[in-house]
């Protein structure tokens, strides 16, 4: 059917069928919801993906044009922000607004949410071979099981981490006690020593292939989103596999990342990237992606179409006492990042 409307449209005179240019993650929405949405605008939805909120803001940076919507996380809405890339949104035409829950808005990446529409969100966690590491008694609650030696000497070589130094340098900040958009110099070195120490006993810096290592029990413990967590569990049962993929959010904290929709100034189609954005807003619509990826939903009219196994998960769904440790990435100005950059290097390097 999705193939025979594709055609349908294809055939179409070009004043006929608009194009909606969607500048996404990867699969970071189901084929499913784009058809129906294609099928309800008599448009087409053409994407185009990226792997890192760096990469998308490089490519934009370097003169990449004509994407109507586009899905970053807070900290890049925030440079997208300050650069004046984006284009307001026009909440007249949302009238699905008011089914965010109010915890995602007016955020302080965004306040009054004049640029951006709450889309999905993920937590920064630590996954784990449930068998492995309980045979181990290792604590699955606490960041310690990654930075701590006396934990790390019984899994070593077992371990990743993300190769990010935001989400790592989170991690280490949280697990010293600090706030996560903390810029003191004297305490990132802190958190670069800690790394340092733990850093011989990881197996690699890993953002890519962790999903596929965890599942097929190469690695028994990673620092990663919990979506993927998801999916790696998803696949090691998928597979039969001997083992379970568990996932927890420490007690020291987490990263949220919230993924927001916005306008970018050189799409072509804002009324129809509002009609997108209002029908993503739709309950059954913002579901759907839940259920096949397992990403967090700030949606509050989906909660009843998502799956209760994944709705009754406190690490994609946490309960008030967790998502009140929860903290999202702020952008950081040139000077900082100049220092993060250096610390970065510093840590891959030694």
């Amino acid at each position: 059917m999705r193939r025979l409307l594709l055609a349908w449209l294809l055939a179409l005179p070009a004043h006929a069928a608009d194009t909606l240019y969607l500048y996404n993650w990867n699969n970071y929405i189901s084929d499913r919801t784009v058809a129906r949405f294609e099928a309800q605008c008599g448009c087409r939805v053409v994407q185009d993906y990226y792997s890192d909120n760096e990469e998308m803001l490089a490519k934009l940076a370097a003169g990449a044009t004509g994407y109507d919507l586009i899905v970053p996380t807070g900290n890049a809405v925030e440079a997208l922000v300050r650069s004046g890339q984006l284009r307001p949104l026009d909440k007249a035409r949302l009238a699905n607004l008011g089914n965010i829950k109010p915890e995602f808005m007016g955020t302080a990446f965004d306040p009054g949410n004049r640029y951006s529409v709450p889309y999905a969100y993920t937590v920064t966690l630590v996954g784990y071979n449930r068998q492995r590491i309980e045979a181990l008694d290792l604590p699955t609650d606490t960041w310690a099981l990654i930075f701590e030696p006396r934990h790390l000497e019984k899994i070593r070589g077992r371990v990743t981490v993300l190769d990010s130094q935001r989400e790592l340098m989170a991690a280490a900040m949280l697990y010293l006690g600090h706030a996560i958009n903390d810029t003191d110099e004297a305490k990132w070195k802190q958190a670069r020593d800690l790394i340092l120490r733990a850093k011989p006993y990881w197996a690699a810096f890993n953002a890519s292939s962790y999903i596929k290592e965890l599942t097929v029990g190469n690695i028994w413990v990673a620092h990663g989103y919990s979506n993927d967590m998801f999916q790696a569990r998803q696949d090691a049962r998928a597979a039969g596999r001997p083992f379970e993929i568990a996932y927890a959010t420490p007690k020291e904290g987490a990263v949220l990342a919230l993924d927001s929709m916005v306008l970018h100034r050189t799409g072509r189609h804002p009324e129809l990237a509002h009609r997108f954005i209002d029908f993503m807003l739709a309950g059954e619509n913002s579901a759907e992606l839940t259920n096949l990826i397992g990403s967090g939903n700030p949606n509050r009219a989906a909660m009843a179409h998502i799956a209760p196994e994944i709705a009754d998960n406190r690490a994609v769904f946490p309960d008030a006492a967790t998502f009140g440790r929860l903290q999202m990435l702020r952008d950081l100005d040139r000077r900082s990042r100049r220092v993060l950059n250096r610390i970065w290097t510093e840590i891959k390097l030694r």
